[in-house]
């Protein structure tokens, strides 16, 4: 199968190098210099996005934001920035990874193919989970409360997928960002901790019962 790739940045030589780099290795690489022609080429359904942070006319920000509820393929950031606040801002976004600046073409390869093997997966997975009167549809990536669709952002859901696929069992903040952003080992509990709070209060809108449950000193369970 061939994958589709997306490379926006304003940096004409970088994106040249990796259009040049994932040719070779059998991708179909869409290009984009700045964020209003990312809208564009979204349009032809890429099966990943590479985005820059800062690019002229809109950032990689805004870009995503613009895009996350029509696009459900994953998105990863490549930026210079290290400020915790701007990761959070981009996980927030609905952005799937972080890809700081300067990186090495072999890690950047990888982190690409674990997303589109874990993208695979989701498509190949046709199951779903009743916990009362939540339902969830591991293939089409939805939760339904008592009939209502919960809207969640990539990161939201992916929670809840985790949490629910292990019930009962405790996971720190930490491995549950590992889990779900697939490769910044160090972990980051300020975005787990919201991320967790927005899911309870999307639940909380049609049902009093708690799915996930915090255990204080260690981290979160899906109750049984």
């Amino acid at each position: 199968m061939q994958y589709k790739i997306l490379i926006a940045d304003d940096d004409a030589e970088l994106v040249k190098m990796l259009k040049s780099y994932f040719e070779l290795k059998g991708y179909e690489v869409l290009t984009a210099a700045d964020g209003a022609e990312v809208l564009g080429r979204v349009q032809r359904e890429p099966d990943i996005i590479l985005l820059d942070i800062n690019m002229p006319r809109m950032d990689g920000l805004e870009v995503c934001r613009t895009i996350r509820d029509k696009v459900s393929c994953p998105i990863l950031f490549l930026t210079a920035k290290v400020e915790e606040q701007d990761r959070i801002n981009g996980l927030m976004m609905g952005g799937d990874d972080y890809i700081l600046k300067p990186f090495s073409l072999r890690e950047l390869e990888a982190r690409i193919t674990a997303h589109l093997k874990r993208e695979e997966r989701r498509r190949s997975r046709s199951e779903y989970r009743f916990c009362r009167e939540l339902c969830i549809d591991y293939s089409a990536r939805s939760i339904q409360v008592k009939g209502h669709t919960l809207e969640l952002t990539p990161m939201e859901y992916e929670i809840a997928e985790f949490l629910s696929m292990n019930p009962g069992q405790v996971f720190d903040r930490e491995r549950i960002y590992e889990k779900v952003c697939g490769w910044d080992a160090e972990g980051d509990s300020r975005v787990i901790t919201e991320l967790v709070r927005r899911l309870r209060r999307k639940i909380a809108a049609y049902t009093d019962t708690e799915f996930i449950e915090t255990v204080w000193g260690m981290g979160y369970r899906w109750k049984k």
